[in-house]
């Protein structure tokens, strides 16, 4: 488990509640799937808390867009930290992962990345229900590009092709999401 996840884990103890007694330590064994090896790859959070705009914050972004990836996944995909025994429990606690971490990036004043991740949720979300898990993917990473990064007419771009259904938007968000944008 990375250290960003176990900050997480701390903070759902912390927090205590219905979230605190859905950890697991070996949650992705637990849910049928393998724990993945490390491949040297930045997730969304550490995306997200290299970037300037993260400058001198940077582990709390990355605690805290943690808890709003693991939100996602308890909807769509494995969760690493928290397991639950049904469909309906993984709705309610990845909603309560993804209000835990807006709120306290609300907290810290930064309304752009609360925008920014409430798009990335939304488009991800289309994204899903279309059974396309790659364009997914690229919406995460493009949007944690942004919110550490800033964002750009292509990123805004990229997300109106989402919305729209369109086929190139998959690219349009692969190039966004390796683009360096200016700090809004």
């Amino acid at each position: 488990m990375t250290a960003a996840l176990d900050s997480l884990r701390s903070l759902l103890v912390d927090e205590g509640g219905l979230l605190a007694t859905l950890l697991d330590a070996d949650a992705a064994a637990s849910n049928g799937a393998e724990v993945p090896a490390s491949t040297g790859v930045d997730g969304p959070a550490q995306i997200a808390a290299a970037g300037p705009r993260a400058h001198g914050s940077a582990a709390q972004y990355e605690l805290l867009v943690e808890a709003i990836y693991e939100g996602y996944l308890l909807h769509y995909g494995a969760p690493r930290v928290v397991i639950a025994a049904d469909a309906d429990l993984c709705v309610l606690a990845g909603d309560r992962l993804y209000a835990l971490g807006l709120a306290r990036l609300v907290e810290l004043g930064d309304t752009f990345a609360v925008a920014e991740l409430a798009d990335t949720i939304t488009l991800s979300a289309l994204a899903q229900g279309a059974d396309d898990a790659p364009l997914a993917e690229a919406i995460w990473a493009a949007g944690a590009r942004a919110v550490g990064w800033g964002s750009s007419d292509q990123h805004d771009r990229a997300k109106e092709l989402v919305a729209a259904g369109a086929p190139e938007a998959i690219e349009a968000m692969r190039t966004s999401a390796l683009s360096a944008a200016a700090s809004p």
